[in-house]
């Protein structure tokens, strides 16, 4: 009777801490589109982790998930934080001017002679010189085919559900690093 009781106070324990790490610390996520292949693909599974921003700040080349509305949540890559001047030309991202390189697009970008990202500004796509405090500009990696900030214009820092960590399914496509 005493082993039982033990079995039943760590599956509780087990359940608690699930809870716990599922409500606060994590949220899993399943991929909706094509708009992050191919670093991410339709039906991966994510683990994203909902409080790393509490203890760092949102950098250039994370991947992230937020509420796009009420109903929605998208995953993009940052592109452009608070202060960025962003901008591409002849399928190359400046930032603040500084040619920034993006080695996560060479798999999929095509060799077809035409531009894989439209050359544009920040201020043609948004009005804005720069990203607004408290905001993030986002583009999905695949560029010709991604609902991103170019068109919704930007994401606001509390909109931040969290940082794509682990992708986990299918087992064949398992990440933990998306930069």
């Amino acid at each position: 009777m005493k082993k039982f009781h033990k079995i039943i106070q760590a599956v509780l324990v087990a359940f608690l801490l699930a809870f716990v790490f599922k409500s606060y610390l994590f949220a899993s996520y399943v991929v909706d589109g094509e708009s992050m292949e191919p670093t991410l693909e339709d039906g991966n599974l994510l683990m994203v982790n909902k409080v790393v921003y509490d203890w760092q700040s949102v950098d250039r080349g994370d991947v992230i998930v937020f509420h796009a509305n009420e109903t929605e949540d998208y995953v993009k890559r940052v592109i452009g934080t608070e202060g960025d001047h962003v901008a591409f030309q002849n399928d190359v991202l400046y930032v603040n001017g500084q040619r920034v390189s993006e080695p996560y697009l060479d798999e999929l970008r095509p060799r077809d002679g035409r531009l894989f990202t439209t050359n544009f500004t920040l201020e043609e796509v948004t009005g804005e010189r720069v990203v607004p405090d408290n905001h993030l500009f986002v583009m999905g990696d695949n560029r010709r085919d991604s609902l991103d900030s170019r068109y919704f214009g930007f994401v606001s820092t509390e909109s931040i559900v969290g940082k794509v960590d682990v992708c986990y399914w299918p087992v064949s496509q398992v990440d933990l690093q998306f930069k």
